[in-house]
């Protein structure tokens, strides 16, 4: 029997370089779209997805991070009563909805070794993982409430991909792999009546940041991950890779090597508010959706 996973990791230790002089003192995760901060979108959708204990891998520089996520007694009074009051229920929500632990990345390795990091708060269970950076969107399930889906029915590691132009591949890890026949297929169904299982891969191959000459397809991961426990012995033998960083694409491969890796084309839209035009375009999307 397939473990449930109640726990999702949230690497949030780097430095947010393209975003300076802006991240010099306020972590990435906690630039707002809107009125909220990157990672409440975060675990908001992991709440949705189920989820109620949210694992965080910090740095040094992060304790915003750790306040946002906590009463703030002198706040809650000035405003207790009044007309703003409001403004803190959806926060007070995502606080009384689930738990949060927090451990430090000491050194900037890579995201294989920030997920590292976070075993202790994760132990030996399937785990989720989203990168704050990508910020998802859409008017059914969350891009996780997808991927749980899938988990409970294949029981593996699960990437989100999507397709992009092929000149972007060195920004991403990119699959390869074997295109998994959904139910409606076999039925002789026609594309408007195929479901999620339509989307699925069987990966083969993962390269990351490849030039664009040699990258296996045009199928990018982004940042939501279904990993099993076994992928921290995998990173605890993962050499450093391209940029001198461990790789958790490379992990992953590892486990693709055994079939154990599904790649899933998610329904949604996805921002790399790690990018100033992606950030600008969440927040355009966003205000012009409320």
């Amino acid at each position: 029997m397939k473990n449930k996973i109640k726990k999702c990791l949230f690497p949030a230790a780097g430095y947010g370089t393209r975003f300076l002089p802006a991240t010099k003192a306020i972590p990435k995760e906690m630039l707002p779209v809107l009125k909220k901060p990157l990672l409440q979108y975060g675990v908001e959708e992991a709440i949705e997805a189920g989820l109620d204990t949210m694992a965080i891998v910090t740095g040094r520089g992060k304790r915003a991070i750790e306040d946002h996520f906590d009463i703030s007694y002198e706040l809650e009074h000035q405003i207790k009563d009044t007309s703003k009051e409001h403004y803190l229920t959806e926060i007070r929500d995502v606080i009384t909805n689930c738990t949060f632990s927090y451990t430090r990345q000491i050194e900037m390795k890579g995201l294989g070794h920030a997920i590292l990091s976070g075993e202790t708060l994760i132990g030996k269970e399937p785990f989720a993982v989203i990168l704050a950076d990508d910020l998802c969107d859409n008017d059914g399930d969350a891009v996780l409430t997808q991927m749980i889906s899938l988990y409970e029915k294949y029981g593996c590691s699960i990437v989100a991909v999507e397709e992009i132009p092929p000149e972007d591949s060195s920004k991403y890890g990119v699959i390869a792999g074997e295109k998994i026949p959904s139910r409606a297929e076999n039925d002789g169904s026609s594309d408007s009546q195929l479901d999620w299982e339509s989307r699925l891969y069987r990966v083969t191959d993962m390269v990351e940041k490849p030039d664009p000459k040699d990258a296996p397809s045009n199928l990018a991961i982004i940042g939501r991950y279904i990993l099993t426990p076994d992928i921290f012995d995998i990173l605890r033998e993962t050499k450093p890779g391209k940029g001198g960083e461990i790789q958790i694409t490379d992990a992953l491969f590892e486990q693709a090597k055994q079939g154990n890796v599904i790649a899933y084309k998610f329904k949604g839209k996805r921002f790399d508010c790690g990018s100033v035009n992606g950030f600008v375009q969440a927040t355009n999307y966003f205000y012009n959706k409320k």
